[in-house]
């Protein structure tokens, strides 16, 4: 009789951790991978997510509108940091392109042109001149543009973007990071929507370790 009550009881106290685990939508090594090395977030208080991105690439044109309006649906306790990708002297470019347009406090403009010159208008912006040429364009003198672009700190930051996306594991963009712990691409999260979906499943669950 005990044997049995003890049986029972056990039975009771299993059945809610199986009901949480099976209602568990996302799992590790599927729609996610869960990096081998934590990667150390700029605000431990908050829930980081990275975005890694190109300029060049169509999937993260077509990526930036939604996450915007994923962003906007968030707490203030996320953390949202952009990380230009950088495996190509090509990108080391665009990546310098970025840093500079935040430096110069026209990002918010910028962002969108140098977007749409390389998915729309298909301009390859393979060299200084090309990409100061937007600039110009946009109102930033191109004496202005070529010393932020140049310095060290732009570059010092670009060197830092590419050793966080060594760490990341990065495989392509855009690609997503949680909290330096996890990392979503959209081949495995089913798509871009996928992917926020799966974002929003790993803020929840860092999100109960701020507490």
């Amino acid at each position: 009789m005990n044997r049995l009550l003890s049986s029972l009881l056990f039975i009771v106290a299993f059945l809610p951790l199986a009901a949480c685990q099976a209602e568990e939508p996302y799992k590790a090594g599927l729609q996610y991978e869960v990096l081998p090395e934590v990667v150390s977030t700029s605000d431990p208080s908050k829930v980081e997510v990275v975005e890694v991105f190109w300029y060049g690439c169509s999937h993260c044109f077509a990526f930036e509108p939604k996450i915007k309006a994923w962003l906007k649906e968030q707490a203030d306790d996320v953390k949202f940091v952009v990380v230009p990708a950088v495996w190509h002297p090509s990108m080391r470019l665009h990546a310098k392109a970025y840093y500079t347009a935040k430096a110069l406090k026209v990002f918010d403009k910028m962002n969108d042109v140098i977007f749409e010159a390389m998915n729309l208008k298909k301009q390859k912006l393979l060299n200084e001149a090309e990409i100061a040429s937007l600039f110009v364009a946009n109102g930033v003198s191109k004496e202005r543009f070529s010393k932020v672009f140049n310095s060290g700190s732009i570059e010092m930051a670009v060197d830092l973007a590419e050793k966080k996306q060594a760490r990341y594991r990065m495989q392509g963009t855009p690609e997503l990071v949680v909290n330096g712990k996890f990392r979503i691409s959209g081949r495995d999260a089913g798509g871009h929507s996928g992917m926020l979906k799966v974002a929003s499943f790993l803020v929840e669950k860092e999100r109960a370790n701020l507490k």
